[in-house]
């Protein structure tokens, strides 16, 4: 990164406070809606699709086939992290963010307008995971562009709680996903399952306006317009990357691929696991979610303060540790039957993981040159979470099916857990460098500010 001489103090005007809430706002709302979007897929995935789209396979076998599609959304994220990283590094971070959001909803509300097996035979599936694939293009620079968006604009020795802002937005994508299903499924009864379940995908279209009015209205990135300013966009950002970064693109592939793992256990195969396998009521299932969802979102602004004040690496550390070790008395919790000990099962995963998810924008945007950052984050932070989150649903049910429990799947978790810790051990004395010199950056502009 660029370096200040003795007595330089950089020219950055700082955001004004009311601009800074207004952009870290249109953060956390893209990414409610992107989580709205994915949740409500892998939901109805468990609990839905398996004989709407996919009736001629067997129970087990319609809800792996589910996930497979639900895993189709992830693989195609990397495509996206690529295009529009390489766009967002060199024509618009803002443009991009707006492009993305209209986008990944749209493919969203189409889905609620899919035909179902029974109609159209096997173009529903083909139709579904079309959609899928395209809706996962343009999450692929959803995401890591808001991280980016929202910790260039926030000042030195508060970007990890302000990049918390995004990460919240997953918490409320959930809230809204799970609440959304709970309440169409029990004012809908046994047509749940027929026609409404497409309510919820039909309902992305509010979020979508209200999410495009939100991002429209915010500035573009200081440190972008610097760039541009100071001819210092590449053509091809991502060979930079590669180039330059190439063991900081590998540490981040690492950590989002342990923390997806394990969230999308949580949110998406204990779904079907929870109802199907134990005997929990649907109704327990989406509940407990719905308050893990509420334990995270609090728990990343926590994080988010602790990352600025102990740093990065140490707090997020912290959570890859906890998923190490909550990955086997989770499923001891659930396997009880119990519905207190799915909810202590639940709510502990969100939380903890809420120590690796809340400084994680902070974090990603640390690892970059201003030049090639929006290329390195979404690729890496893409990557991982195709190898993660995507896969992981699928994996888990294939383990429950060769081993006949939950020991195969405890162990997959504890394991993604490890490649966190590694991931950060990688970049450790990089992240620590940055976060120093950002803060003193900070304190000779006040310094300036004051002579």
């Amino acid at each position: 990164m660029t370096t200040l001489a003795p007595g330089q103090v950089s020219q950055r005007r700082p955001t004004p406070p009311g601009e800074m809430r207004r952009i870290a706002l249109a953060g956390a709302f893209g990414t409610g809606i992107e989580l709205y979007d994915f949740l409500i897929f892998g939901l109805a995935s468990g609990l839905v699709f398996p004989h709407v789209f996919f009736p001629q396979a067997d129970p087990l076998m319609g809800t792996l086939q589910s996930f497979m599609a639900f895993g189709a959304g992830f693989i195609s994220r990397p495509l996206g992290g690529i295009i529009f990283g390489h766009f967002g590094d060199r024509v618009s971070r803002k443009t991009m963010l707006v492009i993305t959001l209209l986008a990944t909803g749209t493919c969203t509300v189409a889905m609620g307008l899919l035909p179902t097996y029974a109609t159209v035979g096997a173009w529903a599936p083909v139709l579904l995971v079309s959609l899928r694939v395209l809706q996962g293009v343009f999450m692929g620079g959803e995401q890591s562009g808001a991280f980016i968006m929202v910790t260039e604009h926030a000042p030195a020795g508060h970007k990890a709680v302000l990049g918390a802002a995004v990460t919240a937005g997953s918490p409320i994508g959930s809230l809204l996903g799970i609440g959304a299903f709970q309440v169409v499924a029990l004012a809908t009864g046994d047509a749940f399952a027929q026609w409404g379940w497409r309510i919820p995908f039909l309902a992305s279209a509010v979020l979508i306006g209200i999410g495009l009015w939100v991002r429209i209205g915010m500035s573009e990135s200081p440190e972008f317009q610097k760039m541009q300013a100071e001819s210092r966009t590449r053509k091809v950002p991502l060979a930079g990357v590669f180039a330059h970064a190439l063991p900081f693109l590998i540490a981040g592939i690492l950590v989002n691929l342990g923390f997806n793992q394990f969230i999308f256990i949580v949110n998406s195969f204990t779904t079907s696991y929870a109802a199907k396998t134990i005997g929990f009521a649907q109704s327990d299932v989406l509940l407990s979610g719905l308050a893990g969802s509420g334990g995270m979102l609090i728990a990343v602004f926590v994080a988010g303060r602790l990352a600025d004040r102990f740093g990065l690496v140490r707090v997020m550390s912290a959570g890859a540790l906890f998923q190490v070790i909550w990955a086997f008395p989770y499923f001891w919790l659930v396997n009880t039957g119990s519905v207190g000990a799915l909810y202590l099962a639940v709510i502990g995963g969100y939380v903890g993981l809420s120590f690796v998810f809340g400084p994680m924008a902070a974090y990603y945007v640390n690892l970059f040159n201003p030049e090639h950052r929006y290329s390195g984050v979404a690729f890496s932070y893409n990557l991982g979470a195709v190898l993660g989150g995507g896969l992981s649903p699928s994996i888990a049910t294939a383990l429950l099916r060769h081993f006949g429990d939950s020991s195969g799947v405890s162990v997959y978790v504890a394991v993604g857990g490890l490649l966190t810790l590694v991931g950060l051990l990688i970049t450790a004395r990089h992240v620590r460098a940055r976060e120093r010199s950002q803060l003193l950056e900070a304190g000779l502009r006040r310094g300036a500010a004051r002579a």
